[in-house]
């Protein structure tokens, strides 16, 4: 049984994380963390999606997080991604999505890199 895709938000040091896990796929899952994220980039520039628990990705998820990039860096602000998995890292390496998005190990890394960004 595929797990659905879950989200929570919550702030770290005035950056916006999205926790998801479970599948990023073509459909209402990739749709609702698109609405959800477009939707935080109203009020907030700084968005860090934290991958740790995202088992699959397929292409429509994929497509996705590119638009999200894209809506992100046209509003001014920026999507990173932290806490890959192995098999979501891979597919991004793959894609080469990888020298699209910053990546990092953990999501405090990823809140860091906007505060030195600013700071």
């Amino acid at each position: 049984m595929a797990v659905a895709l879950k989200t929570s938000v919550r702030t770290v040091e005035g950056v916006k994380v999205v926790d998801c896990s479970g599948r990023v796929v073509f459909g209402d899952e990739a749709s609702a963390l698109r609405d959800l994220v477009k939707g935080l980039l109203t009020d907030h520039k700084q968005i860090v999606l934290n991958l740790g628990e995202v088992t699959y990705i397929d292409s429509g998820g994929l497509g996705m997080l590119v638009g999200l990039y894209t809506s992100a860096h046209k509003a001014g602000g920026n999507v990173k991604l932290a806490a890959l998995t192995k098999r979501v890292g891979d597919l991004l390496q793959v894609t080469k999505l990888l020298t699209v998005f910053e990546v990092f190990d953990t999501v405090e890394q990823a809140v860091a890199s906007f505060l030195k960004a600013v700071g």
